[in-house]
């Protein structure tokens, strides 16, 4: 569910005046809807980083040669902690984020604590020891195993804090790896929390690490020697990471941008759909990688849509989540008001209106008011390039073939969504969708969904999180082959070469590869 890790997260100077810290030794962070200071956090140097990542490795060893079962028990402890303090992670995260406690509290805590707990309950059936049946030689058998890397490097992004950095976290460290996390400048007193929560509910020290710290900071990870990194963050520094990592041989899974389309289909439910676009584009002030940042309605029940949407958007209570029950926050990163603007300036250039909202809240803090745009096309920017604001902007489609091809016109394809009273009908469009997740009359859930594989095609990304897919891309695939039937030494496809031998491999093969093989077919039995 995350995304931008803004784009000194890696590599750049880590200089100068920043939007939220400074260069320096130290990193300060100020609440985006009140401006106070919050805190500072050390600006952590390449030397420490890999001291960091020596402590995490030391501790793995012993970590890692746990059983698997008692890894998830120590791991449960951990969420039982998470759950106890929630309060003060809620206002932690209503603070540096300025988003809404029941935001910070259903999407960050609850969703970490349940993926805590489902990675502990599927672990030791998911990590355990498979005997592949093997067609041919059948006097051998051979086993898979999933076996620690070693120590995971993990760059978490701004948006969501707390949810998407333990996601990595839990899943290699229930894997039995270390994990070193290094989380955005922008949001870093969400990560020393969490690594205050870990240590206090008594779990190994070393075995998770928090390094705090601007772009070099990021870099120094990479060059540390961790045998893996899970980066979630924007398509540009994704890029940069994802090079730095080929270089050195590291794995690593992209979790990166997202324009999802919505298609809103002539016999879509109007109410529903019309409160998903408003949920779907405004959680967390659309700074969300699954946001509605595209709506394609087919003309039947496009201006209703539209209608209906704005209305709901007018009802919207925006403020700051620390005085008040609100439901729109503020922006985290303030540059992203900047890009907000840009988008919705070239949009009504080019002939798009504004329906409601488009412009920066007055007052005190970081807030842009939550913004409908009708009359869009894909010559504006706003349909082709990601917002990560809260913006959703309309555009009318003759027919849902036209809505399909204008939404796989596009270089992201991370979600999707098709709003249809028809489900089948709806799943077989979703099918056509070049997307990682499609959802049929629903948005945004997949991002709290465990069980289910995360991530992108095209350059939304590559990997997947979560699941037991995501779990096992945690561990290095071990095979092991041994004997069923021992044959001494007189192995036949040893040395040595003869031509008698040679002549009856012949027939053998022909015995087993021809059409109607008897001898296959009778193997196929065993």
């Amino acid at each position: 569910m995350g995304q931008v890790v803004s784009e000194r997260a890696i590599g750049g100077n880590g200089s100068g005046p920043g939007v939220n810290g400074h260069g320096g030794e130290t990193i300060r962070s100020y609440a985006p809807a009140t401006g106070e200071l919050l805190g500072e956090v050390p600006n952590t140097s390449a030397d420490e980083v890999r001291a960091a990542v020596a402590r995490a490795r030391r501790a793995q060893e012993a970590w890692g040669a746990l059983p698997v079962e008692e890894r998830c028990q120590r791991v449960l402890r951990f969420r039982d902690a998470i759950v106890d303090r929630a309060d003060e992670i809620v206002d932690l995260l209503s603070r540096e984020c300025g988003k809404p406690r029941h935001e910070a509290l259903l999407h960050e805590v609850l969703v970490a604590a349940d993926m805590a707990t489902y990675f502990a309950d599927i672990a030791p059936k998911a990590l355990e020891p498979r005997e592949i049946k093997l067609h041919l030689f059948k006097h051998r058998r051979s086993w898979v195993h999933h076996v620690p890397r070693g120590v995971i490097g993990v760059i978490s992004p701004w948006n969501f804090p707390f949810q998407l950095a333990l996601r990595d976290v839990l899943a290699a460290v229930v894997a039995g790896n270390a994990a070193v996390l290094k989380p955005s400048e922008v949001t870093p007193l969400i990560a020393v929390k969490q690594k205050e929560i870990w240590d206090g509910a008594g779990m190994p020290e070393d075995l998770f690490q928090v390094v705090t710290g601007y772009g070099p900071t990021g870099a120094a990870l990479i060059d540390s020697g961790i045998q893996m990194l899970v980066f979630t963050g924007s398509v540009s520094t994704g890029k940069r990471v994802a090079a730095a990592c080929g270089e050195r041989l590291i794995p690593c899974v992209m979790e990166l941008g997202g324009k999802a389309p919505l298609i809103a289909c002539a016999d879509a439910d109007i109410e529903r759909t019309a409160q998903a676009i408003v949920f779907g584009g405004f959680a967390n002030a659309g700074q969300v990688c699954l946001s509605v940042e595209r709506v394609y309605a087919h003309r039947e029940i496009h201006d209703k849509l539209l209608e209906r949407t704005i209305e709901i958007t007018r009802g919207l209570n925006q403020g700051d989540p620390g005085k008040e029950f609100v439901d729109v926050g503020a922006i985290i990163f303030a540059p992203q008001i900047e890009v907000a603007e840009r988008h919705i300036k070239d949009a009504v250039d080019k002939g798009a209106s504004v329906k409601v909202g488009g412009k920066r809240a007055p007052g005190q803090g970081q807030f842009f008011e939550p913004t409908i745009l009708a009359g869009c096309d894909h010559g504006m920017t706003v349909m082709k390039e990601e917002i990560f604001g809260p913006i959703v902007p309309f555009m009318q489609v003759a027919t849902e073939e036209e809505a399909i091809r204008l939404a796989n016109e596009s270089h992201l394809g991370l979600n999707a969504y098709v709003f249809s009273e028809d489900t089948d009908h709806a799943r077989r469009l979703a099918e056509r969708l070049q997307a990682g997740s499609v959802l049929v009359n629903d948005v945004l859930m997949n991002g709290a969904l465990p069980d289910a594989p995360f991530g992108g095609v095209k350059q939304s990304g590559f990997g997947r999180v979560m699941g037991e897919d995501g779990l096992r891309q945690m561990c290095e695939v071990k095979h092991i082959n041994a004997d069923r039937v021992g044959l001494g030494s007189k192995d036949p496809i040893w040395f040595p070469y003869t031509e008698a031998s040679y002549g009856w491999f012949k027939r053998g093969m022909r015995a087993l590869y021809s059409s109607g093989s008897w001898l296959r077919r009778i193997g196929e039995l065993f």
